[in-house]
Formats: structure tokens, sequence, C-alpha cells
């Protein structure tokens, strides 16, 4: 069969957790912790933790006199890893 006529639909991954709440890490290197969901990234199902996650980057100088940095950013993790967490029910 080909694949001629077929049009080729990706789904939008859906994600349970919204931008703005609070989080606790299930699995994982991060396992317990606890943190706030600062962006979302629908296309591949990851979230963004405030400082949950972060990762050393090494950044090469652009141009002759500019010198090298080292940054540190929060990498994103899979959604599945996590769950909303409530305070007061400590679920």
């Amino acid at each position: 069969m080909s694949s001629r006529g077929r049009i080729m639909i990706k789904k939008k991954l859906k994600i349970h957790i919204k931008k703005g709440d609070t989080v606790k890490i299930i699995s994982g290197k991060y396992k317990g912790k606890t943190g706030e969901v600062t962006k979302i990234i629908t296309k591949t199902g990851k979230i963004i933790i405030k400082n949950i996650n972060i990762i050393t980057k090494h950044i090469k100088p652009k141009k002759e006199g500019e010198t090298g940095q080292i940054i540190s950013i929060e990498a994103p993790i899979y959604s599945s890893k996590v769950k909303i967490y409530n305070e007061t029910s400590s679920i």
C-alpha cells in the first residue's frame, strides 16, 4: 500500500498539569521533591519545574573578543513522572 492519499496527523499530547501548579516528582533522580510548573511543552509532553533538574550549559564565544560562559538552566522532564501536589492533604 502506498501512502500517497493519506494525511499524517500528529496528536497533541494531553497533559494533566497546568502552568503554576505545585507538583511532586514520583520517579527518577529528583523523586520526592516538589516545585512549581513554569512552562509546559505539549509537543513533547514535558514540563519545566522551578529549581528542579538544573543542568550546566557551556556556551562558546561567538565573536572574537567575547569570552565563553557557563550557565545553569532548568531542563524539562516528562509529565508522567509528576503528580499534582496538595499541601493540606500531602497527596
